[in-house]
């Protein structure tokens, strides 16, 4: 009996030195820290790593975790400055930088940091309208930062980044918003139709004056051409006229072959010689009859002169045959009775 109760005191010794050194021994692992308090009073923190502690006298406190944290936070409602109410989701990116003052300092850092955050997140979008809220979420960043930083610093915390997640208006905002932002897209749209067609129409009138303008300038081109065609056609006929220098046979001959045209109408049922042709070619023949001046190509050629005289008189004899051919015919012509029109004039 006596060797059994010193066997159970012994195991349990034993049980008490090994539980003793379990105590003893406490292993922090990387980017962790613990808070030992030694008698009820903050005595280290505990590093990452192998730590020995006094058992039964050091209290070692949970794990604190340093690394960078992400809170997202639920929707809060803010009401802006015109009145409206918003839900805003907000993300906080954190990290401890003092576990001692994370712990002491304040009861429950993250609860604070998040009651903070709402807070300061009224104050802020409270003195913007609806539509700054939506288009200024860096502004608000920045001063979510700003303000969560200084404040926190006391708790051994540093506030990274403040992020909007989103900002929902409510329903009726929403479609209010979706019908303005149709009628703008809509006024945009009538209004880069309205510049097409101007620029359209502009592009349009541009070319029919630079056709017009064209046309014009080939037309006057054109009439240049012509002109200076006839002119030059008219130079060259006076110049061989004066360069052949032809005889007045030649005129007189003309002047006859010219006379039958005259009646080649469609409509001319008889043809009226005029006694001016009478006088006219006696006029010709009386010019034929004179003594022509002398040209330049005559002095120089008294033969060519000579030829031309006996020529002259041949044609002035012939023209006063024509004249006595037409006075016949004339008088014939007066003492015939006069032609009745036809029934079908």
């Amino acid at each position: 009996m006596e060797v059994s109760a010193f066997l159970i005191a012994g195991l349990i010794v034993a049980l008490i030195a090994v539980f003793t050194v379990v105590r003893a021994v406490r292993i922090v692992p990387q980017a962790r820290a613990r808070n030992v308090e030694r008698l009820g009073r903050y005595h280290r923190t505990l590093n990452p790593g192998l730590n020995l502690v006094i058992p039964y006298i050091d209290r070692v406190h949970p794990v604190i975790d340093l690394r960078e944290q992400v809170v997202s936070f639920k929707p809060q409602p803010v009401i802006t400055e015109d009145n409206l109410v918003v839900e805003i989701d907000t993300v906080l990116y954190f990290q401890v930088t003092d576990p001692r003052a994370a712990f002491y300092e304040i009861a429950s850092f993250l609860q604070a940091v998040e009651q903070l955050t709402v807070t300061t997140l009224r104050n802020v979008v409270g003195s913007m309208d609806l539509e700054k809220t939506l288009t200024s979420r860096d502004t608000i960043n920045s001063q979510l930062r700003g303000v969560l930083d200084d404040a926190t610093g006391k708790w051994g915390l540093r506030v990274n980044r403040v992020e909007i997640k989103a900002i929902d208006p409510p329903q009726s905002i929403k479609d209010a918003m979706q019908k303005q932002m149709r009628a703008e897209r809509d006024k945009r749209a009538a209004i880069l139709g309205a510049e097409g067609q101007r620029q359209s129409q502009i592009l349009t009138a541009e070319g029919d004056k630079q056709a017009a303008v064209l046309r014009a300038e080939g037309n006057r081109t054109a009439e240049i051409l012509k002109a200076e065609g006839k002119s030059r056609a008219i130079d060259e006929v006076f110049q061989a006229v004066h360069r052949n220098d032809p005889d007045p046979k030649l005129l007189a001959y003309q002047y006859l072959t010219v006379l039958p045209e005259l009646a080649q109408g469609e409509g001319n049922t008889f043809w009226m010689i005029p006694s001016e042709v009478t006088s006219a070619l006696q006029g010709v023949s009386r010019a034929f009859g004179e003594n022509l001046p002398q040209s330049p190509a005559t002095r120089e050629k008294p033969a060519a002169q000579e030829r031309a005289t006996d020529a002259a008189d041949d044609a002035a004899q012939a023209a006063e045959a024509a004249a006595e051919a037409l006075a016949d015919a004339q008088k014939a012509e007066s003492a015939s009775p006069p032609k009745l029109p036809s029934s079908d004039q």
